[in-house]
């Protein structure tokens, strides 16, 4: 009896695959498509059913993730700083890589020729392990980078239930017009005892422009008086330091609360030192002092390290290191440690020059962390960061904080204002001057700005703690300083 034409089909299709030669390139090119696309292989061998359900799935995924980058981008900013999400997002990573390497190998059972030679099994074999390989590494990547990020974030940013700070996620700012972070630049070299905050300022973001106000405090002012409590108890004509070697300034408030845990009591351990100073600095501004950021001022040059670098304009000569090295005018890609003494450097300088580099580092800083520059080296930012920064701001602050930032990012202005000589002077300072420029600078309403703290000093052993002296400045410089504005200044026009 003759066979069937449908018999005879499968056996011209099985001579002509059964040596392998010819079989097997349209099975690797099927299952490539079919790792492109999913169902492919299902619809060729005539799985249709399967290959619909593999098929629907993908273009949901596809339609998902599309959806996610393009209509809905402005809500992954919300969920890209919540830890449960990411923990989630993080195990749907892994199981997407492992359904789609199971589509891959499925396909390519499907399609493989019946009778293979060893070495044709063999590329065969290699080639879906190459495919297999080429979608693990990208998926591999993005949940491990989800797993780094979501580690650093829990590790630098405490949940308000532990940091005493609850935040209504309707009203994360509380119907403040204004939020007031204070921005702390910590240095705790080797051959310092503890951390001494050499750099002090408040930002003040307007919650629904983003526009900003920097309000710098010199680390070298003297004389400011202590917030209400055991603070001012034991400094009550503002703070006079411990022994010789801490005179009294500003940035030896943080380092001081530490190891006075009485004059902060009931706070823990590192802990101590930021609370004492966010009081300080609020009475000594007149403002309200919301949260705080501490930037470790060396592992800050490994954040820029991560970055490849940032690109300044030098002016003037900076002296670098202690070899006697020097930053050349010109246009500069600055690593770490360039960068680290470019903010740092008082020599043939003062401290008020220093603030204002610094202030032009970190504008060039947060303009040139692109998307490109931060996913590129994530992991050695992420590192970085856990070695780096520590805050009190709540992780349920975090997505009003993101966007908040976009707005600060993209026009937002950004201006400046430095209480430093021969507007303010450091070793006699006008705090009535100090309030009321902080208070115009910010603009705010009554309940942002209070005139004066209550109990302030009014007098000293030496004198008025108010008083303008007559003499010169600091001194420090040899000379005048050039007069600062009394007004805010945008840090556009200001930095070189």
């Amino acid at each position: 009896m003759g066979r069937s034409p449908r018999g005879r089909a499968r056996n011209r299709d099985d001579a002509g695959t059964s040596g392998g030669a010819g079989g097997l390139p349209r099975a690797l090119a099927l299952t490539l498509a079919s790792a492109l696309v999913w169902g492919v292989a299902h619809f060729v061998t005539g799985r249709r059913v399967a290959g619909g359900l593999l098929l629907a799935l993908y273009v949901a995924i596809v339609a998902a993730l599309g959806g996610a980058a393009t209509l809905y981008r402005s809500d992954l900013v919300h969920y890209a700083v919540q830890p449960a999400v990411l923990q989630r997002t993080s195990a749907a990573l892994v199981a997407l890589g492992v359904l789609w390497i199971l589509v891959v190998v499925r396909s390519y059972l499907l399609l493989r020729p019946a009778r293979l030679a060893a070495g044709a099994r063999t590329l065969g074999a290699a080639a879906v392990a190459v495919m297999c390989f080429a979608v693990a590494v990208p998926v591999a990547w993005s949940a491990h980078s989800t797993y780094v990020y979501r580690d650093a974030l829990t590790s630098i940013f405490r949940t308000g239930s532990e940091n005493g700070k609850p935040v209504d996620a309707k009203d994360p700012f509380n119907g403040q017009p204004r939020v007031n972070i204070l921005l702390l630049g910590g240095d705790s070299a080797a051959d310092r005892t503890g951390v001494r905050t050499d750099s002090v300022t408040l930002a003040s973001v307007d919650t629904k422009t983003g526009d900003t106000v920097l309000l710098s405090l010199p680390r070298n002012l003297e004389q400011f008086p202590m917030p209400p409590g055991p603070a001012r108890d034991r400094f009550p004509y503002g703070f006079t330091g411990d022994g010789p070697q801490n005179p009294g300034l500003l940035n030896e408030v943080y380092e001081y609360a530490e190891n006075h845990p009485d004059v902060v009591p009931g706070v823990a351990k590192k802990r101590r030192g930021p609370e004492l100073l966010k009081a300080t600095v609020a009475g000594v501004l007149g403002l309200r002092v919301d949260y705080y950021i501490l930037v470790d001022m060396f592992g800050f040059a490994d954040i820029i390290d991560a970055m490849g670098g940032v690109k300044l304009k030098i002016t003037e000569p900076i002296p670098y290191g202690l070899q006697g090295g020097v930053l050349q005018p010109g246009y500069r890609t600055l690593k770490g440690k360039e960068a680290l003494w470019y903010g740092r450097s008082r020599t043939n300088s003062s401290d008020y020059v220093r603030m204002s580099r610094q202030k032009c580092l970190m504008r060039a800083i947060a303009e040139q962390a692109d998307p490109q520059t931060v996913l590129t080296s994530f992991d050695k930012l992420a590192a970085a960061a856990k070695r780096t920064l520590s805050t009190d701001i709540p992780q349920e602050l975090l997505p009003a904080l993101m966007k908040l930032s976009n707005r600060v990012k993209n026009g937002a202005q950004i201006r400046s204002l430095q209480f430093v000589p021969p507007l303010i002077y450091t070793g006699n300072p006008d705090f009535d001057k100090i309030r009321t420029l902080a208070a115009d600078a910010v603009n705010s309403d009554p309940r942002q700005v209070s005139v004066k703290p209550s109990g302030t000093p009014t007098a000293s052993p030496t004198g008025s703690p108010t008083a303008s002296p007559t003499g010169s400045p600091d001194g420090q410089d040899g000379g005048e300083p050039s007069k600062p504005s009394s007004k805010p200044v945008s840090l556009e026009s200001s930095c070189p």
